[in-house]
């Protein structure tokens, strides 16, 4: 059809017809590739047992899943690895933001890896508390090592519960020792909450803090030093040398004033730096003499059975706090509760007794 606009009243103007409508499916668009066979737990035991790298991810993400279904599937998988697990070296790390720990996993993965180990990483990444969105960038920081075939880096989301990822933390540890990995490196979300669990869950662990960022003392916190196993000041390169190993020896100073760890180990300050790949042989040597010294004083089996035990009584923690939630007429009860104490009408304490009546007899079966 003619456009209006041509017709010789309006010399001059040409209006084109177009082009013809579009499809609105991508000629150039694949087909949709079929989804991969769920495996039974054997077959995942199987897969990991061999060192299958694509299978112990799918495993990893099935004990990080909320699915009940996949919850059972993974402690079943669980279960069936626990043989062949327990000869690995747990080694924790954490510092400040920005100390480097991922800089400095990268270098000393290499060292692991270059002395004939197996390494697996476990990056505990932090979510938004707006979105529960995670970047998970830790591989892009570990450049050298995540094209390692013998490192297995793995980054999670702490999704707001740092109790829930620890815990699934540490049942991938079971999955990587039982695919052979005899090196297991967790990284913490940075000082705070987390190296709590982390520690419980660890043979060592390293704390990394930096020099000449202000404050030296700063860096020196009670608890976090307490469970320092040692501590290593990174950056040691540059202009930035002296500083370096003035603040080793303060923070060797200041652990004279706490009591001794109960291995009865010395924790050791030293000085590297992970850009340039300095001393990192020193740190590496510093980690083998704690774990002779443990092993030689019988400190190293008691831990991981005490470590056995808490994790045992967080797990029970857990189940019963999710049991008691997901009964609907205590949440009910609770919502009651909760405006009566906004409305001054009780107390906090008398609320939660309330409540916690109304659940016991529940169970015991008196309503």
């Amino acid at each position: 059809m003619e456009h209006p606009e041509n017709h010789e009243q309006y010399k001059g103007l040409q209006v084109n017809s177009g082009v013809t409508s579009q499809p609105t499916v991508n000629p150039y668009r694949t087909a949709r590739r079929a989804r991969r066979p769920e495996l039974t737990a054997a077959e995942y035991v199987e897969g990991i047992r061999k060192g299958d790298v694509s299978i112990l991810g799918r495993a990893v993400t099935l004990v990080e899943s909320t699915n009940d279904r996949h919850q059972a599937l993974a402690q079943e998988v669980i279960e069936k690895c626990l043989p062949y697990t327990g000869n690995s070296r747990r080694i924790g790390i954490t510092g400040v933001p920005g100390a480097g720990k991922s800089t400095s996993i990268d270098v000393f993965g290499l060292h692991v890896l270059r002395l004939g180990h197996r390494l697996a990483v476990l990056a505990i990444d932090p979510s938004s508390e707006r979105t529960k969105g995670s970047i998970l960038g830790d591989k892009t920081r570990m450049e050298k090592l995540s094209q390692q075939p013998d490192a297995f880096i793995r980054p999670s989301p702490s999704a707001g519960s740092l109790g829930g990822v620890a815990r699934k933390t540490r049942e991938t540890i079971v999955l990587c020792e039982a695919a052979g990995y005899d090196t297991i490196f967790v990284e913490t979300v940075g000082v705070g909450q987390s190296e709590t669990a982390v520690h419980s869950m660890v043979d060592f662990f390293l704390l990394i803090q930096l020099a000449g960022t202000g404050d030296e003392l700063q860096g020196i916190k009670r608890g976090i030093m307490e469970m320092a196993d040692g501590i290593v000041i990174n950056k040691c390169d540059g202009d930035n040398v002296e500083r370096a190993k003035l603040a080793a020896s303060q923070f060797r100073n200041a652990l004279f004033l706490f009591p001794p760890s109960p291995s009865k180990w010395k924790p050791e300050v030293l000085t590297y730096s992970g850009y340039y790949e300095l001393g990192i042989d020193l740190v590496w040597d510093m980690i083998d003499r704690y774990f002779d010294y443990v092993k030689k004083t019988g400190y190293f089996e008691r831990k991981r059975n005490e470590q056995a035990k808490y994790w045992m009584m967080e797990t029970i923690n857990e189940q019963l706090r999710h049991h008691f939630y997901g009964i609907p007429e205590v949440r009910a009860l609770l919502e009651q509760k909760e405006l009566r104490v906004l409305n001054n009408e009780q107390s906090s304490f008398t609320a939660a007794k309330d409540v916690l009546d109304y659940y016991f007899s529940t169970l015991r079966g008196d309503k």
